[in-house]
């Protein structure tokens, strides 16, 4: 059905409080996410490239992942070792989408494997057009007395400066034509307290997605980014809000719930082809109706 209400398209979810380790399963999430297993359909945008995405084995990095591949692209999906699991079924599903998976394991917090995983994302895929930066760290904290130095550390790590050391990395790759989406949040725009050192990096994605994408517009190489809302992740539930906060969460958005990682993918579709050819330097809100400046 191509008419669909965006209120009662998804269900409105009130998980149940739970938790995972850090990072977190699709696998064991409860309910379970809408990635486009399924749903989504393409229809040839991508034909052809070659895309590496950070954070790519549940999510939004999945729902990217499962969304190129059937538009046509290769993948190659970097996810951290204890995300195995979820790795191996977006491979699967890849896969049977006729699409080539490459696994990539590692931590982009170090500084070496950042390097390490562009090049070994070129060797497999036999080049690089297109890079899908959106792995992400995002732990809740309520008092700023209780945020150490020590995580932080390891979120700027994390979320921006691997984006930095990745993106200079694949931009000696990638040829004109190719593309760079950066992942931030509507807590670049909309702190909430106990997100202090995520809504601060998301706040510098955005910032250094506009400077590159002027930066890197004379090679015609794009950037852009996307700002998802309340989407229905892994994340949360691990430790990404307060475990009371889970059975409303997203209930506050115009559209009355959270959103699914599918909802997110034809953002960076978009981005990525050559339809948005002349869109540099953008930021995508896609938050459930939610006001951004």
């Amino acid at each position: 059905m191509t008419f669909q209400n965006p209120v009662t398209r998804f269900p409105r979810i009130s998980p149940p409080e739970q938790h995972q380790p850090e990072p977190g399963l699709d696998q064991e999430l409860v309910p379970q996410t809408d990635r486009g297993q399924d749903s989504y359909r393409g229809t040839g945008r991508l034909a052809g490239r070659k895309a590496l995405i950070t954070g790519a084995d549940s999510g939004i990095g999945a729902a990217v992942a499962i969304a190129f591949a059937r538009e046509g692209a290769d993948v190659a999906l970097s996810y951290l070792s204890a995300e195995e699991e979820d790795a191996q079924e977006i491979k699967r599903v890849i896969e049977e989408s006729g699409r080539r998976a490459v696994l990539l394991p590692g931590d982009i917090s170090d500084r070496a494997f950042c390097e390490q995983l562009v090049e070994r994302a070129v060797e497999e895929l036999g080049g690089l057009d297109a890079l899908v930066n959106n792995a992400g760290r995002q732990i809740a904290v309520e008092d700023i007395a209780d945020l150490p130095d020590e995580q932080w550390t390891a979120t700027f790590d994390t979320n921006i400066h691997a984006i930095y050391r990745i993106t200079r990395a694949a931009v000696e790759h990638m040829p004109p034509g190719s593309t760079i989406v950066n992942t931030t949040s509507i807590q670049a725009y909309q702190p909430s307290t106990h997100l202090l050192d995520y809504a601060s990096t998301k706040a510098a994605i955005n910032n250094f997605s506009k400077g590159l994408a002027q930066a890197l517009a004379p090679k015609g190489i794009r950037v852009n980014a996307v700002a998802p809302g309340p989407i229905w992740t892994p994340l949360q539930v691990s430790d990404g809000q307060p475990k009371e906060a889970l059975p409303e969460f997203g209930h506050d958005t115009p559209l009355g719930r959270a959103g699914q990682p599918t909802e997110l993918a034809p953002a960076y579709v978009f981005l990525t082809s050559p339809e948005s050819s002349y869109v540099l330097g953008e930021t995508l809100n896609v938050n459930g109706g939610t006001p951004s400046p």
